[in-house]
């Protein structure tokens, strides 16, 4: 199902491609087979054949079960047939090789069977009485009737990784430990700069690290050098912004922190070192868990991101300089505005993300606890693609088949969302309508349909923060306008390009 297969049409009108799919053994029991050879009389020498009885018919095979998409799924089983007279080689030699003459496709195949049995031509005259090989194939791929067996399924090769996609999961949310540790500590206008720094971060490091991975198909050592120059412009782009917002101070000073933790980040996460990332984590994660017990004092509270943020540059170092040892390896770089839509989405995800958290904070978490069960559901989606393509016959199957797969993802999905959404108070709704939109965003990106799933979210950031300004409209109705628009045209959009067998060849 990689592309069109050109086909001439046959000389009645009837299409080739169905001409194929059709099994000899659905051809009228009169209609002979078009590549067999004309039958002869059989030699005198032979004995002549009883006039009174007439030649029995073939049985038609046993019914095949039929799949949901079309068309028949082969059984395995061994061909069923008429009974061998004893006085027939014929009969008796198509029972000993039936099940290689059952698998044919056509008489040429049951000829080379024969072939590699040592049937001579002589022999073939003396003792099955026709006039050369081919002529026996064509008798013998008449009388058994066709049993093609099910190969074995190939393993999966989108399998996920249950343990990796949990551990990215918990990757994603305990940064946010951080803030909590150092709540307070960066004056009134702080939050504004860390928004603003975290947008362009989120935005930059979404560009970078689709760029990162285009070049680690080359190698990883220009996937390193890629990370290394971009990580660095990053960091510089998303400070000053951060500086920009809240001018000098701590917040600037935060900010960077921030920049650089989420540059390492994406570097650990691209070239698959997240052990690494976790036991940089492991600082701030100690102490979140004891602040419903313990009120640690200022300094402890600002130290613990600081060695949290070393311990991740230094693992991000350790790692880059791995890489940049490798052998380089030839080919030229993709172009820079192959990754435009991807930032975009960054920063629109960001957007919605911030929009929400500026509600209820615990919104954020429990969106980023997500990203978890959604990265496996996207490698669950793409198995789920290709075991559709195995058992389908038809496009029209095969879309169908698709369809259910991507529905039952997004509902999956969804209820992974669904345990967190009572310990937030906002309503569940628009929480659910941002989830459906970011994950459908992102499934379409895994299959590089980058604009569309860019713009549509551009869209829905753009209604929930400028709705609310234009209008009496309360920003949580705003959000689930917006979102709930972009999901369904994202759910289309999937549908259309993903319900397609070439987009999973």
């Amino acid at each position: 199902m990689s592309g069109p297969m050109a086909l001439p049409p046959r000389k009645n009108g009837v299409d080739g491609l169905a001409e194929r799919r059709r099994p000899s053994w659905a051809l009228p029991d009169h209609a002979p087979d078009p590549g067999a050879p004309p039958r002869r009389r059989r030699p005198s020498w032979a004995g002549a054949e009883p006039e009174a009885a007439p030649t029995p018919r073939r049985p038609r095979p046993t019914a095949c079960p039929r799949t949901p998409g079309g068309g028949t799924r082969p059984t395995g089983r061994r061909p069923e047939l008429r009974p061998a007279r004893a006085d027939d080689p014929v009969d008796a030699l198509a029972a000993d090789l039936a099940e290689d003459i059952g698998a044919a496709v056509h008489a040429y195949e049951v000829a080379a069977v024969l072939e590699s049995q040592g049937m001579t031509g002589e022999r073939i005259q003396r003792e099955y009485g026709h006039r050369d090989l081919f002529s026996l194939a064509a008798a013998l791929y008449q009388r058994v009737p066709r049993s093609h067996p099910e190969p074995p399924l190939p393993p999966d090769p989108w399998r996920p990784d249950h343990a990796k996609c949990a551990l990215r999961g918990l990757l994603f949310a305990l940064p946010g430990t951080a803030y909590l540790l150092a709540a307070g500590a960066w004056g009134e206008e702080g939050p504004h700069g860390l928004i603003a720094a975290a947008l362009v971060s989120w935005a930059w490091s979404q560009a970078l690290s689709h760029r990162a991975y285009v070049r680690l198909v080359t190698g990883r050592h220009e996937a390193a050098r890629t990370l290394l120059r971009g990580g660095t412009a990053g960091v510089g782009c998303a400070s000053l912004t951060g500086l920009a917002v809240a001018g000098p101070g701590p917040a600037a000073v935060f900010a960077a922190g921030q920049s650089c933790y989420l540059a390492a980040a994406g570097v650990l996460l691209v070239l698959g070192r997240e052990r690494r990332l976790a036991v940089a984590l492991l600082p701030v994660a100690a102490g979140a868990a004891v602040l419903p017990w313990w009120d640690p004092p200022t300094a402890l509270g600002l130290g613990l991101p600081v060695l949290t943020v070393l311990l991740a540059a230094g693992a991000a170092g350790r790692a880059l300089r791995a890489a940049l040892a490798t052998a380089p390896a030839a080919g030229a770089p993709p172009r820079l505005v192959r990754s435009v839509p991807y930032g975009l989405f960054g920063l629109a995800a960001g957007t919605l993300v911030t929009a929400a958290g500026t509600r209820d904070p615990y919104a954020v978490i429990v969106l980023t606890l997500s990203m978890g069960p959604a990265e496996w559901l996207l490698y669950r989606f793409r198995g789920l693609a290709v075991a559709a393509l195995r058992a389908s016959t038809t496009p029209l199957g095969f879309r169908l088949r698709a369809v259910r797969a991507l529905g039952l993802c997004v509902a999956a999905y969804l209820a992974s969302l669904a345990p967190g959404i009572p310990l937030t108070d906002a309503s569940p709704a628009p929480l659910l309508a941002l989830g459906a939109a970011l994950w459908t965003a992102l499934l379409l990106q895994a299959f590089g349909v980058a604009w569309p799933s860019a713009a549509l979210c551009l869209g829905a950031a753009a209604v929930a923060t400028a709705l609310p300004r234009l209008s009496d409209l309360p920003a949580s109705t705003a959000q689930l306008v917006g979102c709930t628009a972009a999901a369904l045209a994202l759910f289309a959009a999937a549908v259309r390009h993903l319900g397609s067998p070439t987009a999973h060849s």
